[in-house]
């Protein structure tokens, strides 16, 4: 990979304080970003996807994706020239509670890399221990493997902000895994997935250097990502640092507004998987909404309590961020301004949020009425199992003079239709009288209309059953769904015809099936 190498430039190991003491014994790690660590070697990796996307943006051929030396790089066999592997030092509140140094226990940075003004950084998921690993053992499984794989692209497709994924690849070990939790613990294939983004750094990597009242590395760090990531902020200063945590304020919520638009619940918002930079980082117990439900969590840990469930996930954004700018306090010294902007999230989320559903349901010239109108249909959908994706995405063919054939439209996105009560098919028709009423104000057409709403209401997005399958069929040797699926998250807003069967409700096999409806954090 000569291209590939010529445009190493490892700018976080170099400009950032480093762990004095090399290896993966477990340790707290102060005064420090990050520790030297290499990957384990693979007893018998090999590639099962590559994107070619990612290929591009990193200057790498496709030719050379099929050579030995990537799939050693990429598997952990082979450290790459003029390099230093590393894991991150970051903490976190998990669930609402402090919990101390986390950091990279399963995820090793093998280098970063300057290309066309894009910077990239490049870590294997799964790679082996770190200092950070406690008691894990530093690997990843092939189930939760494809479900970040898949993930990240199909996120990336939907226009959400997200890191990427280079590889997948499986490294020919076995992984002991408890998937629930409840004492079955049984081996699995082991596997690698190369994650990519412009860097990896998290509120908790923030959090960490504050709670130990390591001034001198925070200010160095925030430096850092002033410096190389939100450069038209200015050299460093208290104001620079305020105006820092108001874009990452910004960024993060514009983050959650995609993630409400298309049902997407991330299923473990630990400050520690939320990104500086606004990204959707840390695929694991996520999943997409069937049944329009607020308060739906995918992760199983959160069940009873359920504080990342879908409807709570802006308040934790919000809530994260209190936790961010507490770390980001020292350098600031200002309560009332970092105030202000926690209080502008909260009136921005009001505003962005209702502007997010008129686009879903094709109002785009504003009416006071509009809030209540959205409000009586997410009232609605609520009333029976209705499948969220197929609900939007079909609500486009609605005529503004037919508002009869309104429920005819719907239908098909209700899980048992024959619980539809003469009481509930009221309550919807009432809704689609006043949505044509509505309706009539707006200039656009019903075939213009329905075009501007199809681009935000996707058609295809990745449910948990969808990925469960190409698992399935991935543990008995055949990847041809992984690709299938990967080609086709590519546009998730296009009708594909010839794709139509992922455009339907979860199956009832589904519906309380391991890896479907339940995902523990091992997922």
């Amino acid at each position: 990979m000569k291209t590939f190498k010529s445009h190493i430039k490892d700018t976080f190991t170099s400009e950032l304080p480093a762990d004095p003491i090399a290896g993966s014994d477990r340790r707290q790690v102060e005064k420090a970003c990050f520790s030297y660590v290499n990957p384990k070697l693979t007893k018998n990796p090999k590639l099962l996807h590559v994107s070619t996307e990612m290929l591009t943006n990193l200057g790498i051929s496709e030719a050379e994706s099929q050579s030995k030396e990537f799939l050693n790089v990429f598997t952990g066999n082979q450290v790459l020239p003029n390099t230093k592997p590393f894991a991150m030092c970051y903490g976190g509140h998990q669930f609402g509670n402090w919990a101390g140094q986390l950091g990279d226990g399963r995820a090793i940075n093998l280098t970063e890399v300057n290309y066309k003004n894009q910077h990239w950084a490049l870590q294997l998921k799964g790679a082996g221990e770190t200092p950070y690993s406690r008691t894990a053992d530093g690997l990843a499984v092939l189930r939760s493997s494809i479900r970040e794989y898949l993930c990240s692209e199909a996120m990336f497709h939907l226009g959400i902000p997200t890191t990427r994924a280079l590889s997948l690849s499986v490294t020919g070990d076995q992984v002991l895994r408890d998937v629930m939790y409840n004492g079955n613990s049984e081996y699995e294939e082991g596997a690698i997935v190369c994650r990519v983004a412009p860097s990896f750094l998290r509120f908790g990597s923030f959090e960490i250097l504050a709670a130990r009242e390591d001034t001198t590395t925070l200010k160095t760090l925030t430096d850092y990502t002033i410096t190389h990531f939100y450069p038209e902020l200015g050299a460093p200063s208290k104001e620079t640092y305020l105006a820092f945590f108001k874009v990452v304020s910004e960024r993060t919520l514009k983050m959650i507004i995609d993630w409400q638009r298309v049902g997407f619940v991330h299923g473990v918002m630990n400050t520690d998987n939320l990104s500086i930079l606004g990204l959707t980082i840390d695929y694991g117990p996520y999943g997409w909404l069937e049944g329009f439900d607020f308060g739906w969590t995918p992760n199983t840990t959160d069940r009873q309590h359920k504080r990342y469930r879908y409807g709570n996930q802006p308040n934790i954004g919000l809530w994260n961020l209190y936790q961010l700018a507490n770390a980001l306090y020292p350098l600031i010294e200002d309560v009332e301004s970092l105030q202000a902007i926690l209080d502008e999230y909260k009136s921005d989320f009001e505003t962005q949020s209702l502007q997010m559903m008129r686009s879903k349901i094709g109002l785009f010239q504003a009416e006071e009425s509009d809030l209540k109108l959205i409000q009586d249909l997410e009232d609605v959908l609520h009333m029976m199992e209705t499948d969220m994706t197929i609900a939007f995405r079909n609500l486009s063919k609605f005529e503004k003079d037919k508002p009869s054939n309104g429920l005819g439209i719907i239908q098909e996105a209700f899980y048992n239709p024959d619980a539809l009560t003469d009481e509930i098919k009221t309550v919807w028709n009432n809704w689609f009288v006043k949505y044509a009423d509505r309706l009539q104000k707006e200039t656009l057409t019903d075939e213009e209309r329905a075009s501007k709403m199809n681009e935000v209401n996707p058609k295809y997005v990745l449910r948990n059953y969808m990925a469960q399958l190409a698992i399935d069929d991935a543990e008995k040797g055949d990847y041809a769904l992984i690709d299938e699926l990967f080609q086709l998250l590519k546009n998730p807003y296009s009708e594909q015809e010839a794709s139509q069967k992922w455009f339907a409700k979860r199956p009832e096999w589904a519906r309380n099936k391991v890896g479907c409806s339940m995902l523990s954090c091992s997922s």
